[in-house]
């Protein structure tokens, strides 16, 4: 009989989450029966949609929502999954857990064993994906356009600018910090600033781009969003993937009115959740991999080490402490 290690919620957050609305406990599993297997996670994923899922979805002592990656079959009496191969599994914050199979994805078989296997949490994994449905599907973004995208730094935003450069675009994109700047600059977006430090959000979004932007892929929401708006071109598309700015606010932030910019341009904006996509993600995961394998799509991990950190890694991340994709390794 495996004990297995799980991260619960103890208490619905309140503002920012803190380690004590957290609680590990261990729990046995069962002995496997006819077409079961039993997994044990490799890497873990922290990302930000767990914290208003949390609220909408989970109840108090459920186990914290979330996807491990590699989840390494150890035993197995379902012949369709054999001992030792990897998988991506949407099963919470747990070390061990027992599946039928039905809830797992197989890596590609064309994954190098050189490449980190935790990248099917991120570049080649659902921020990977999220970056691709929402830059080819919502945005649709033809070659010469420009495109803005916000906490360009992470999983999510340094995927969308290395894609909108690939087809042809110029690259705006913005970060917390002066070695995020740096970073964008390296992986070849064309403009980036530091959002904190700049006198005037308005002012650097025209000065990056005087002419204005085509497609706009946000990720925070907020005052970025009700400023950068009203630097659109006619016909201009936004995709909305995430409001991070708003995630952890007690009381709901009121911001200006959208009607007349979306109305003047004839602006098109659309929310997406990446999963209402599942029909993509195989070409998806398969032109990521490609890209990455050509060095066409660089990476790179905020790894925290033990299962113990979640919570820290959690936390963390919400803070914008990472660098590209947040993932804890077991």
């Amino acid at each position: 009989m495996v004990t297995a290690k799980v991260w619960v919620l103890k208490k619905h957050f309140e503002g920012f989450p803190k380690p004590s609305d957290f609680e590990m406990k261990q729990v046995a599993l069962a002995n496997l029966k006819d077409g079961e297997l039993l997994l044990e996670s490799v890497f873990l994923s922290v990302d930000p949609y767990m914290r208003p899922y949390s609220k909408r979805d989970m109840k108090e002592g459920d186990v914290m929502i979330g996807t491990q990656v590699a989840s390494r079959i150890v035993e197995s009496k379902n012949p369709a999954f054999a001992v030792g191969t990897f998988v991506v599994a949407n099963r919470g914050w747990r070390t061990h857990f027992i599946s039928d199979g039905k809830d797992l994805n197989l890596l590609p078989a064309s994954w190098p064993e050189s490449l980190p296997k935790s990248l099917a949490l991120g570049t080649v994994g659902m921020p990977g994906l999220t970056a691709y449905v929402g830059l080819f599907e919502i945005c649709k973004m033809k070659p010469g356009e420009t495109v803005l995208v916000n906490a360009a730094a992470g999983a999510v935003g340094s995927v969308v600018g290395q894609l909108a450069k690939i087809g042809g675009c110029k690259v705006v994109g913005c970060a917390g910090s002066d070695s995020k700047v740096a970073y964008l600059k390296n992986i070849g977006f064309d403009e980036a600033f530091n959002y904190k430090t700049v006198a005037s959000l308005d002012e650097a979004l025209r000065k990056a781009s005087p002419d204005g932007y085509d497609c706009f892929f946000d990720n925070v929401g907020g005052e970025f969003a009700s400023i950068a708006i009203n630097h659109m071109k006619k016909f201009g598309r936004i995709a909305v993937c995430g409001a991070i700015s708003q995630y952890n606010d007690s009381v709901p932030q009121k911001g200006p009115y959208i009607q007349i910019p979306m109305i003047f341009n004839e602006l098109s904006m659309k929310g997406f959740i990446v999963s209402s996509w599942h029909n993509h993600r195989e070409e998806g995961v398969k032109a990521l991999l490609k890209w990455v394998l050509e060095g066409k799509l660089k990476y790179h991990e905020q790894v925290t080490e033990r299962f113990e950190n979640m919570p820290a890694a959690f936390i963390g991340m919400l803070k914008g402490e990472n660098l590209g994709k947040a993932v804890v390794k077991v």
